[in-house]
Formats: structure tokens, sequence, C-alpha cells
């Protein structure tokens, strides 16, 4: 684990800064753009972090993930005097946010008290690990990585709007190709996200009962649906959207390649890391986990 975040960290700066410097410059409206949205991010960062260590909840900011991405993309388009491709750029935002947002809440991660509510599971069990053997190895963990770094990561996600912004070019039918693709994938989550929904209630209903686990239930784990392809399809389709987020700047600036490719590149770092420290506890937890790896592929089909 510990690998894994100081690849992270090394990759925010280096990719960003890299990137930067060896793009064009940004224009007058990107740079205020960035200014404005960048001290918001910092504020947020700096409330998730005193929130969770008065209240030991440390996923504040897992409670902002599906927020703040619709309040930098709704800004975008507003700063950009609803430029046609920044504006769609964040209906879809808003379409994610509002998804994941409702899958989110109905796990209890939000109360009329902000603070409260659940806490991610992998957080508890990280805190358990020997490398944060005290207080403080606990507290710079969480304002480096948990707050500073997720907060910084959100942000750089949404930037490919900046990027678009820069450009007056009307919108074409790859605009709208990246829209449909962006919608089939949100689909795709929320598709994978009540399968799991669906499972994981029958089977704690079942255990509550007092009832035998039998069939797929006695795994423990969701390997049905979209589940029996890949092991984590709403992850794929995740990932696939912020891609897909970035190909708007190809189309509205005409370059493969920008500063903005950041972002996603930094999540699909993440999401490598998250998936594996999750398998790590249930393959511990579940005996049947480690076939279900071998048999199934992480985020892509195996194809035998």
């Amino acid at each position: 684990m510990i690998k894994t975040i100081i690849l992270l960290i090394t990759a925010l700066v280096v990719i960003p800064v890299a990137a930067f410097y060896f793009d064009d410059p940004l224009t007058d409206l990107q740079s205020n753009m960035m200014h404005i949205t960048g001290y918001v991010m910092l504020a947020v960062a700096g409330y998730c972090f005193i929130v969770g260590e008065l209240t030991g909840n440390n996923s504040q900011v897992d409670k902002l993930w599906s927020v703040i991405p619709i309040v930098y993309a709704v800004y975008f388009a507003y700063a950009s005097g609803w430029n046609q491709r920044v504006t769609l750029m964040a209906i879809l935002v808003a379409a994610w946010g509002i998804r994941l947002t409702y899958n989110f809440s109905r796990r209890g991660a939000y109360s009329w008290k902000f603070w409260s509510g659940e806490e991610d599971y992998r957080w508890q069990v990280l805190r358990k690990d020997p490398m944060f053997d005290t207080r403080l190895k606990w507290l710079l963990f969480n304002l480096f990585f948990i707050c500073l770094y997720q907060n910084t990561l959100i942000w750089l996600f949404t930037l490919p709007a900046v990027m678009a912004a820069g450009s007056d070019k009307s919108l074409t039918g790859w605009d709208f190709a990246l829209a449909f693709f962006v919608v089939a994938a949100i689909v795709i989550e929320f598709i994978a996200d009540q399968q799991q929904w669906n499972y994981q209630k029958e089977k704690y209903r079942r255990l509550n009962a007092g009832e035998p686990l039998e069939g797929y239930y006695k795994n423990g784990f969701v390997s049905t649906g979209l589940w029996k392809y890949v092991r984590h399809p709403n992850y794929s389709a995740e990932q696939t959207i912020w891609i897909l987020f970035y190909c708007f700047s190809i189309v509205g600036t005409g370059k493969w390649l920008n500063w903005s490719a950041a972002g996603f590149v930094l999540l699909l770092l993440l999401f490598q890391g998250s998936a594996d420290f999750s398998e790590k506890i249930s393959a511990a937890k579940y005996p049947d986990y480690k076939d279900y790896q071998k048999s199934t592929g992480k985020f892509l089909p195996k194809f035998k």
C-alpha cells in the first residue's frame, strides 16, 4: 500500500508539471478558471481534513467526490460564456454526479449531521495497518493523501473542460458520439451498482433471518450479471467516463495530447491501487475469491 501511495503522489507532481510546461501557455480565461477552482479545491481539502480529524470519520472526501466535480464543471461552463462544448461537458458531469450521489446516499453515507454517515470500510482496515501505528502517522496520511491528494485529483480530472474552453470550435459529430458513450458508461455503472446492491441486500437479509447462504450467495461476493465478466464493472465504467471526458479536449483543440490528460492518468493509477487493496481484503474474507480472480478479469473481460 505504501508503494502505491508513493507512486500516486510522485505522479501527482511529475505529470501535471511536465505536461504544463511542455504544452501551449494558458489564455487569461483559462488561467482565471484554474486559479479560482484551485483555491476552491484547497478550501475543500482543508474542510475535509478538519472535519475528518474532529469526528474520526475520514470519508469526508468520499461524501463530496460526486458533488464537487459538478461545481467545477458548471463554473467552467459559466466562465466560458456557456461555450457549447464546455456546457455539454458540464451536463454530462452533472448526470454522472447525480447517479453517484444517489448510490452513495442509499448506503448511508449522508446524514443531516453532515459530518457523520457511513465511513468507507477501507479506511477502517487501513487504520489497523502497522505502518499507521501512531496517531501522527495517520494524521499525516489523512492530510496529504485522503484530503489533499484526492481533492487535487478530483480537480485535475475535470480540467479538460478548461482546455475545451480555449476553443470556439462548434460541436461536431465527435462530441455527440463521446456524449453517447459517456451516458452508456453511466448506465453501466448504474446497472453494476444495482446488481451489487441487490446481492448484498439479499445476502444480509438471509444472514439476519438466520437463513443459510446457498447458491452464489454462499461465496459472499457478487459474481453474476456484469460482475460475471469483470471483477469491477463499476470501476471499468468510471475510468472510461473520465478518459472520454478528456477526449472532448482533443476534439476542441485538435491536439491528441495536452496537459489536462494528467487527471485521467492519475485516476487510472488510483483505481489500480484501490482495486488491489479492496481485493486483498476480499481474498482474506472469502475463500472463493482467489478462484474468482483467476477466472475473471479485473477491469477487462478475459478472453479464453
